[in-house]
């Protein structure tokens, strides 16, 4: 975050001083490539946004439940409003930035969420405080920390959209197409995805569960969906509240990510190609093995086609273009299984949530677990060669 004030900062002036200048009649001649939306109709639009905001607000954070006074009531949503205007500005610089430089698939949006979660958190629970006793109110503490929730709700809708609009925005500046044209498109996606999205998590929800959350009893936990992101958000908004989160190992979690950055840095400094990003770790000591497995077997098959191709090629210009080929055919293949996986889970949620049960299309008799075990063994074995076949052939 310290390093990217200075982008922001000068992002920022740029924009004001296009604005001065164009009342000025002084506006240069701007290349068709450059030409984004005025910054005037982008405030006016962001100013515009804060109405709805403002409605979810009012229709989610009850006052009966929280059972406080009006001013206080209403000084909860001012904050609200306001924290999720300046954070979600501030982390959609920190996500369109890192989506600039890495991509997308690089955007901290587990690490802003969960800071601005913890933030407001407190915030509210100063602000709550003077008149709900959360120690002995779990009920009302619950409810405050849903509000907080919905504050890094929305600041994470912002960062991931903004993310991938400015991926979208730099492929296109690579292919000559004209920003604000993709900004206008990209408005309608963002439009369009908002309406599709609430009903598909509502079907996914209703088929297998989310995390130990079930739409009704006697669902198998085995196969709810586990968003770990989710639960670990929600244990730090309730743990402020309840007062009772473990500080002392999050200040433990603390010393070790400096302690990360600190050896990141130094192996940065010395031009080592082993390096320890201080957010793969984390991502390695909290999501659960089901997920850290197969990232960890990719990114083993990434450096096994990488080393063979550097002994057929040696180091120079061909191994460098045959390496960015094979990353991107790589690339291209994981995200066509993670796609593919999604929208099979996807349907496969229709006839689960008509039927209200994960077994309507069982065809494997009782005790084919080990069977099944087996199987799925062979299969990921498969699709790991597979990748690094397609990879190498690169």
């Amino acid at each position: 975050l310290l390093a990217l004030i200075k982008p922001i900062r000068d992002g920022v002036r740029s924009s004001l001083e296009a604005v001065r200048a164009a009342r000025r009649g002084e506006a240069p001649d701007i290349p068709r490539t450059e030409r984004d939306t005025p910054i005037h109709i982008v405030l006016v639009g962001t100013l515009a946004l804060v109405l709805p905001i403002f409605v979810v607000f009012l229709h989610v954070i009850d006052r009966g439940h929280l059972d406080i006074s009006a001013g206080l009531y209403w000084s909860t949503i001012g904050f609200g409003l306001l924290f999720a205007f300046v954070a979600g500005f501030l982390f959609s610089s920190v996500a369109g930035y890192m989506a600039g430089l890495v991509g997308s698939s690089n955007n901290p949006i587990s690490g802003v969420t969960i800071a601005t979660i913890l933030t407001v958190s407190l915030v509210l629970l100063a602000l709550l405080g003077t008149q709900i006793d959360f120690a002995v109110d779990a009920e009302r503490a619950t409810a405050a920390a849903a509000t907080a929730i919905l504050v890094g709700g929305i600041v994470a809708c912002a960062a991931a959209i903004a993310g991938d609009n400015l991926q979208d925005l730099k492929a296109g500046h690579i292919v000559g197409a004209t920003p604000y044209k993709q900004q206008i498109m990209q408005m309608v996606g963002v439009a369009a995805g908002a309406l599709v999205i609430a009903p598909v998590l509502q079907l996914l929800f209703s088929a297998y569960g989310l995390g130990d959350v079930f739409p009704r009893p006697g669902m198998d936990p085995a196969e709810a969906l586990q968003a770990p992101q989710a639960t670990l958000m929600s244990s730090v908004a309730s743990g402020v509240f309840l007062r009772n989160l473990p500080w002392t190992m999050i200040w433990i979690g603390v010393a070790i990510a400096v302690a990360i950055i600190a050896l990141d840095k130094v192996l940065e400094v010395r031009g080592s190609s082993f390096r320890a990003p201080v957010l793969a770790v984390a991502v390695g000591i909290y999501l659960p093995l089901e997920l850290t497995v197969p990232i960890f077997a990719g990114g083993l098959v990434a450096h096994l086609a990488g080393r063979s191709l550097r002994q057929r090629l040696g180091r120079g210009a061909a191994f460098d273009e045959a390496a960015a080929r094979a990353g991107r055919r790589g690339l291209l293949f994981a995200s066509g299984l993670i796609t593919g996986e999604a929208l099979v889970g996807i349907i496969l949620a229709i006839p689960f949530a008509a039927a209200q049960s994960t077994d309507v299309l069982r065809l494997a008799p009782d005790g084919f677990d080990t069977v099944a075990n087996v199987l799925g063994v062979l299969a990921f074995a498969g699709f790991v060669l597979w990748l690094y076949r397609v990879a190498r052939r690169a």
